[in-house]
């Protein structure tokens, strides 16, 4: 009931009362941004200075890099890029001839279980590289959903396009639904490095691992009541 308001909210009901063609999976979204954010504020602040969500920065990153500052890791962001790409591909190939909401669930919970490995290797105080490999191949299985499943405005990880638009275009749902991707962005990064800084990567990667396995079972839902309607 709380998910249907919510995208109610996100997508208002048409001139004839039917609801958005999203259905529930937008605010699911919105705490896939949320996950975004707690694992970039563990990859950042707790591993070697890279993101394992936003590519953009990496890319950046990697030019720097190169360019000779010795306080990033090449490798770290050449193994981050490399990851994610190939996660994307992999859910590129899964999801080929089957409709993105019924492979949203299955996909996330396999970015839950990723995760969850690296969780396991930060407690058990395995190498760095590692944990970023996984992060970022779980980003890239998101991301590549995501995208099959175009839901205007809500892409999880990129904000520079949602800031823009809040900026450009006039007030309405749209806008609503870029503003709350970017609060949701800002919360997960304050949130995770709130845990990072004072509590330890494990703490962010475990709330990440918790709020995926949850969203995998309300999308597991949804692709069953599509495949059932």
């Amino acid at each position: 009931m709380i998910l249907r308001r919510l995208s109610a909210l996100l997508f208002p009901p048409g001139p004839d009362g039917s609801s958005g063609p999203h259905g529930v999976v937008a605010p699911l979204l919105i705490v896939l941004t949320f996950v975004s954010g707690l694992v970039d504020a563990v990859s950042y602040l707790g591993l070697d200075h890279v993101f394992v969500a936003n590519m953009t920065g990496n890319v950046v990153f990697l030019g720097f890099a190169l360019a000779g500052d010795r306080e990033l890791s090449g490798a770290a962001t050449v193994l981050a890029l490399g990851a994610f790409i190939a996660g994307a591909m992999a859910a590129g190939r899964l999801r080929r001839d089957r409709p993105a909401a019924r492979m949203f669930g299955p996909l996330v919970a396999v970015q839950a279980a990723l995760v969850g490995a690296a969780f396991a290797a930060t407690s058990s105080g395995g190498g760095q590289l590692a944990v970023v490999g996984l992060l970022a191949l779980g980003m890239g299985l998101q991301n590549a959903v995501v995208h099959r499943l175009a839901v205007p405005d809500l892409t999880t990880t990129v904000v520079t396009r949602a800031l823009t638009g809040l900026a450009a275009d006039p007030w309405g749902a749209p806008a609503l639904r870029r503003l709350v991707s970017v609060v949701a962005l800002l919360c997960g990064a304050f949130a995770g490095g709130l845990l990072t800084l004072h509590h330890g990567s494990r703490w962010a990667l475990l709330a990440a691992v918790v709020l995926l396995a949850w969203v995998a079972v309300a999308g597991l839902r949804v692709g069953a009541g599509r495949k059932s309607g």
